[in-house]
């Protein structure tokens, strides 16, 4: 598998609502070339995503397998839920899928635990949201992942989930500034249920944060979403 040098490369890929993303990473996760990005294909449909993944990864040079983060519960590499895409994902075998496509191998799984992956210390409790087309969440305990956590969809206020109140759809409708008030709420909501040393926040819409961060709060930059992706491989 290794090529010439030695060092075994892997295409990173981030599904995403608004877009695909893709980078070519180190044996070490290092970035290899630079990202590349399109929008998500519309309607979002297996078969155009994974048409767009190879499109982009025809341009990144060669590597030998394939991590990708998408935005739902991924259970061996099986699509279990997909809010914002499209509902053909629903059982789709995305991991069979690509590899038959790009004739490598690939591993699949939740794409705020890759972001989760490449942004935590590895000690004590972390806790990672991602802000985006929708609200994502990953919970570490000493560098371990806890599966399958999807927080965006249980309620957090007027009966509304995280992700109504904090996806895309949300900071549009309600603006900036309604929007920041509600993830001022929500941060402190976090930490009284999960007792966190630290809340890591990801996503496409951390530029418009603009409140006051606690100290154990840090936002961290949108490729953490492809550079964590190395984690699916180290076994």
């Amino acid at each position: 598998m290794a090529q010439e040098d030695g060092n075994i490369a892997t295409l990173a890929v981030d599904i995403g609502g608004s877009g695909v993303k893709v980078m070519v990473l180190n044996e070490d996760g290092t970035p290899r070339t630079e990202r590349s990005r399109v929008e998500t294909p519309q309607p979002p449909k297996p078969e155009p995503i994974i048409a767009a993944i190879a499109t982009l990864a025809a341009g990144q040079g060669k590597f030998d397998r394939v991590s990708v983060g998408f935005p739902g519960v991924v259970q061996n590499g099986i699509i279990k839920t997909a809010v914002n895409l499209d509902p053909d994902w629903i059982n789709f075998d995305l991991a069979t899928s690509l590899s038959q496509k790009l004739e490598k191998p690939v591993r699949v799984a939740n794409d705020a635990d890759i972001q989760g992956f490449g942004a935590i210390s590895g000690h004590g409790v972390e806790l990672v949201v991602t802000v985006g087309t929708g609200f994502g969440s990953a919970l570490f305990v000493n560098g371990q992942l806890v599966p399958n956590l999807e927080l965006g969809h249980h309620e957090f206020r007027k009966g509304q989930t995280y992700e109504e109140q904090l996806g895309r759809a949300a900071l549009d409708d309600g603006g900036k500034k309604k929007w920041n008030e509600r993830l001022e709420k929500a941060i402190a909501s976090l930490e009284h249920l999960f007792n966190y040393d630290r809340l890591y926040i990801g996503g496409g819409n951390t530029d418009r944060i603009v409140i006051n961060l606690p100290p154990n709060v840090k936002i961290v930059p949108n490729v953490t979403g492809l550079l964590g992706g190395i984690a699916l491989w180290r076994n």
